[in-house]
């Protein structure tokens, strides 16, 4: 006669957490250790980790047929953290701990051989789908204790070995710790900024161009040679960004979880992501994406800065699937069993050379490169991609006396205040600039006589497609927001066009 227990755990598919019945079943009939339910690799080689795990923690490991089913069955279970599920199961079918309780709650953890019980990602989305489905607890790793503590409301057991659950498991459910309030686990406000504009001498117009981006959210582009300091300015953008939201805060955590970029031991993350990967990263590792897919770049720079650097290195393909997520901030990989969404909503900065030397325009070094040579090297970014980008600035580099020179530009501290009221000005209709849809540009971005007709004949001497058209207006509103106009100018409309003409 079999002996079945019951437990429940989660997979985690692309950012969202769905349940997995675990069923263990021993019954008489020689020793045989089965696992079903479609289960990868990682999965499959519980059966080691269990064994090893039970019998290093002062248990019997039963000498009978064990059979595991993980349901349902028609999706794809991965990862390592259903061996402690699957090690409680095996115990609850042999009568080593009260089987209704188990069945109650929810348990993740991945096993060591020695018992230990190592932390896994996807904590904090799994957290939250408990939460939802309104299962009694969670039983967790200790490490990732901070991160579950994030979802309000859920009784959390966390355990560092499987005894230790084991023990647990005997005790009322009712009787575990509630997580603590979200505003207790968000930590300390975030450090003032160790990159500080104040570093950079120089550079007027691009730090105008970075303090429009940050203030509206529009991608923008850094052209100059080598050493002008692009990528410095880059780097400085988080520190005049506005501080995460909890559920900014929220999404940017729960995507590092599922990516297995969370530090062990942190709750929520309180800056927003910078992320800059080399130009020889593949489109996968770029937008996300695998067998069993997961984040990219583009989500993990969610809320946050991509950032691109000499990018028409980049390979075409890498930069043309950068074209979705840019318009609509999130990315959709697809896949014969499923589709999996990802967001990535995520301000763009990009650096490039002028030509391949780096030194087209110089007045100080001679350009190497022939014309066909720099149309050639220009010519990696299409079209589309270069629509899609809202302000281009020239980084020219600076003279020596400029270097030398006491002191440097506006510190970040300066800034960052005019970025926060702009913002404040944009919430107040609803979101940032970058983001207003065509219709809400007749309400919100209305130009005045002047305006209009230099956006009009500016539109027609540059060919402006519509595309390009509308970005210019929600620039010139950026611009009039830090100005603190209500109504969007023809100086505004004229600031707004030269990141156009450069």
């Amino acid at each position: 006669m079999g002996v079945l227990a019951r437990l429940h755990s989660a997979s985690v598919v692309g950012v969202d957490a769905h349940p997995v019945r675990v069923e263990v079943d021993v019954s008489f009939g020689l020793p045989r250790f089965s696992l079903v339910g479609l289960p990868d690799a990682s999965v499959r080689e519980s059966r080691d980790r269990v064994r090893a795990a039970i019998r290093n923690s002062g248990f019997e490991f039963p000498s009978h047929r064990i059979t595991i089913n993980l349901a349902p069955a028609d999706v794809r279970k991965a990862g390592s953290a259903f061996d402690l599920p699957i090690a409680l199961g095996v115990l609850a079918a042999e009568g080593r701990l009260p089987a209704r309780p188990a069945a109650l709650v929810t348990v993740i953890g991945e096993l060591a051989l020695d018992g230990s019980i190592h932390p896994t990602r996807g904590v904090l989305p799994i957290a939250a789908a408990s939460r939802r489905r309104g299962t009694a607890g969670l039983v967790l790793p200790a490490a990732n204790l901070r991160e579950a503590e994030v979802v309000e409301g859920l009784r959390l057991c966390p355990v560092a070995t499987l005894a230790e659950a084991v023990a647990a498991l005997q005790v009322p459910v009712d009787r575990w710790p509630l997580a603590r309030p979200a505003a207790a686990v968000r930590g300390d406000a975030p450090a003032p900024p160790t990159l500080d504009l104040a570093d950079l001498h120089g550079q007027a117009f691009a730090r105008r161009a970075l303090e429009v981006a940050a203030a509206g959210g529009h991608n923008l582009l850094m052209v100059g040679p080598p050493g002008a300091g692009k990528t410095m300015l880059a780097r400085r953008l988080p520190g005049i960004l506005p501080p995460l939201s909890f559920d900014e805060a929220l999404d940017c955590t729960a995507i590092h979880s599922v990516a297995g970029m969370l530090p062990a031991g942190s709750g929520l993350l309180t800056e927003r992501p910078f992320r800059a990967p080399h130009h020889t990263v593949s489109d996968i590792a770029l937008v996300g994406g695998g067998s069993l897919p997961r984040p990219g770049e583009i989500s993990l720079a969610h809320h946050g800065v991509l950032f691109l650097d000499e990018l028409p290195e980049f390979t075409r393909r890498a930069l043309e699937v950068l074209r979705q997520p840019l318009e609509e901030g999130r990315i959709a990989i697809a896949r014969a069993a499923r589709t999996v969404v990802f967001p990535a909503r995520f301000l763009l900065v990009a650096a490039m050379n002028p030509c391949p030397c780096g030194y087209a325009g110089d007045p100080r070094r001679a350009c190497r490169c022939t014309p066909l040579q720099v149309d050639a090297y220009r010519g990696r970014i299409s079209g589309p991609l270069l629509d899609r980008l809202d302000l281009v600035a020239a980084v020219d580099a600076v003279p020596v006396d400029e270097l030398v020179a006491p002191g440097g530009g506006e510190p970040s501290a300066v800034v960052r205040p005019r970025v926060l009221d702009a913002r404040a000005r944009q919430m107040a209709r609803g979101m940032v600039n970058a983001r207003l849809p065509i219709a809400a540009l007749r309400e919100h971005c209305a130009l005045d006589a002047a305006a209009t007709r230099l956006l009009t004949r500016s539109a027609e001497r540059l060919a402006l497609s519509a595309r390009a058209f509308h970005r210019v207006q929600r620039v010139a509103r950026t611009v009039a927001d830090l100005a603190g106009a209500g109504a969007v100018g023809a100086e505004h409309v004229a600031e707004a066009l030269q990141y156009r003409l450069a």
